[in-house]
């Protein structure tokens, strides 16, 4: 019997930005991008509440747009800049949809997209062997 087809994505985020990549066609193919999200960021408060409040509210919007991209999801590599990537994992480890997904994190610097897609391919394929 074959081996069921992961439906694997991987992102790149720093704070700011994510770049969400997948496979072509959902279960096979090469890696490509799928979309490009950005976190708004927080404008002036008046005071420390209501600023820690604005920003946690904004990250869990840029972490829902994120994950909108991410249908059926079996497999996930995060990677950035930061603390930002560990916190994601932990928001789709407490989101009931996606409870079951196996997910992998690391710290890189900011790529091209190419340099993305090559560095995804070679941490999904390093899963099969």
């Amino acid at each position: 019997m074959s081996e069921k087809n992961k439906k694997q994505f991987g992102i790149w985020m720093d704070s700011n930005q994510a770049t969400i990549i997948g496979r072509e066609k959902l279960e096979t193919g090469k890696f490509v991008v799928l979309a490009h999200e950005k976190n708004t960021g927080s404008t002036g408060n008046s005071n420390e509440n209501t600023s820690n409040n604005s920003i946690r509210t904004l990250r869990q919007t840029f972490f829902k747009c994120i994950s909108s991209h991410m249908q059926n999801v079996d497999e996930l590599h995060v990677t950035g800049t930061g603390q930002v990537q560990e916190q994601f994992v932990r928001y789709m480890a407490e989101t009931p949809q996606f409870k079951n997904v196996v997910s992998k994190h690391s710290t890189t610097t900011k790529m091209s997209e190419e340099k993305l897609l090559a560095f995804m391919t070679t941490k999904f394929d390093e899963v099969k062997s």
